[in-house]
């Protein structure tokens, strides 16, 4: 499996698991649900395409990789037990969104892929407006900021997909 691929299936899966998840609260839910599925197998049929895979990553881009997940999983079950402690455990999933955002702003630098800094910016864009919603006390905040969190990293796994160069044919073009 092509470098990228693996990339942008990690992503759409947890994209889905967020739709998942979240969706069920929401009207509509099984239409977001199928939705969310429709996109994931986009994601795998455009990764079967023949395309120009990335180079191995450096060590050190693997180790930031490292770094980002460990921390982000420490600070999403510290950052919900303080919200739980301080009664505001509907502001977790706007939490557990940003934490998910935050971490992939490393990896822009790390993979040298801007990306990855424009998915963080967009997934914290998410948290904010799911965190300002559920303070509002709007409601099905919370998991509409979830759903949006799911379709956000699924949008993106699939741009990745469609995006990526195609290798040259025999005679220079493509």
């Amino acid at each position: 499996m092509k470098r990228r691929t693996a990339g942008s299936l990690l992503g759409a899966v947890g994209g889905l698991v967020f739709v998942l998840v979240n969706a069920g609260a929401l009207p509509g839910a099984w239409a977001l649900r199928t939705a969310a599925v429709v996109v994931l197998v986009a994601v795998v049929v455009a990764g079967r395409r023949p395309t120009v895979d990335v180079a191995p990553p450096p060590r050190s881009a693997v180790r930031t990789y490292g770094w980002c997940v460990t921390l982000m999983v420490v600070a999403i079950v510290l950052g919900a037990r303080l919200l739980a402690l301080l009664d505001s455990s509907d502001l977790t999933l706007p939490w557990v969104v940003g934490v998910v955002g935050l971490h992939f702003w490393p990896f822009a630098r790390a993979f040298a892929a801007p990306v990855f800094a424009r998915l963080a910016v967009a997934l914290v864009v998410v948290a904010l407006a799911g965190a300002a919603a559920v303070l509002a006390d709007v409601g099905d905040a919370a998991p509409a900021t979830g759903v949006a969190a799911g379709f956000v990293l699924l949008a993106a796994a699939l741009a990745g997909e469609v995006t990526a160069p195609v290798p040259a044919t025999a005679g220079g073009r493509r």
